[in-house]
């Protein structure tokens, strides 16, 4: 592609895990707990953080909490990993304005999706997305969710931005793992891509994405890296082992309760708390029955894996 020879390489690979905020029994940001949740995965060999997407509750957290927990999550990778900043606003002048921020907090690259509530033309969400870009220097991963967020990043649209040079990578979250070869046919290599969606991290990683943003990782980061790692090695019968026994968790991520559930995974897990921020409410009733028995049929089965 023209200007192809301009664009920033992209400096990531790995299980990126869309790292939780925690939360006090007031509900208030709790800073040394979210902070500890990022340490711990630090630990436990992640390859970069990902804070403030959908599990970091973005949505729910005032301008100053989402400076404070990105300033957690920085001085948590201490230059050992990356972290990527959610940049998630309802409109395109405020989400300049926290590309701007995050820049200045010392986050190495940003994820940005499209503008919340409003459902964009596919002009309007190419014009969102180039003027965020225009905002910082830093690198930038799209993020594509259209079942989420009813907005998304067509083919078309990922041919025509290819000319802004800190665009570098993709995070695919459609339920459709056609759409990790129909991007490489569409782009080439322009793009990195990461798989998005917990349940199609095999297949993704399989047709050639170079990464995993992962909700399941917050509770399960040995398991996560191990299928990862497994996958890299081209070990098909190890990674499909891995796979099909996280398979029933990893569903978890594709359902509207998703950050309950991955919280109240990390809580079974020693790992977090399942506070969340109205309007969402920690599960209960049968929902929460269900959840509690995958994780803890996991927790139980988690010493036959082929680690």
């Amino acid at each position: 592609m023209s200007g192809a020879t301009s664009i920033l390489p992209c400096p990531w690979a790995g299980v990126f895990p869309a790292v939780t905020t925690q939360f006090d029994a007031d509900l208030a940001v709790d800073l040394p707990a979210t902070a500890a949740v990022q340490c711990a995965l630090v630990g436990a060999g992640v390859h970069g953080l990902v804070v403030l997407g959908t599990c970091g509750e973005n949505n729910s957290l005032a301008a100053e909490e989402k400076r404070a927990v990105l300033g957690a999550a920085v001085g948590a990778a201490a230059g050992r990993i990356p972290v990527i900043a959610g940049v998630s606003e309802l409109t395109t002048g405020a989400a300049v304005r926290f590309a701007r921020d995050a820049e200045s907090a010392g986050a190495d690259g940003l994820m940005v999706l499209p503008a919340m509530v409003y459902v964009p033309t596919p002009a309007e969400l190419e014009a969102h997305l180039r003027a965020v870009a225009a905002a910082t220097r830093l690198p930038i991963m799209l993020y594509n969710n259209p079942p989420a967020y009813r907005a998304a990043i067509e083919l078309d649209t990922l041919t025509r931005l290819a000319d802004v040079t800190n665009i570098v990578a993709l995070k695919e979250s459609t339920a459709d793992s056609r759409r990790f070869t129909d991007v490489f046919n569409a782009c080439g290599e322009r793009y990195t891509l990461f798989a998005g969606l917990d349940d199609l991290a095999f297949e993704g990683l399989a047709l050639g994405a170079s990464g995993w943003v992962s909700g399941l990782t917050n509770a399960f980061p040995r398991e996560s890296l191990a299928l990862y790692e497994a996958l890299r090695a081209g070990d098909l019968a190890r990674a499909r082992a891995l796979y099909r026994w996280f398979m029933p968790l990893l569903h978890l991520d594709a359902g509207h309760d998703l950050v309950q559930a991955i919280k109240l995974a990390e809580q079974v897990m020693g790992r977090g708390s399942e506070r969340v921020r109205a309007p969402r409410r920690p599960l209960e009733g049968a929902r929460r029955t269900q959840v509690m028995g995958l994780i803890e049929r996991a927790a139980a089965t988690r010493g036959e894996l082929p680690l």
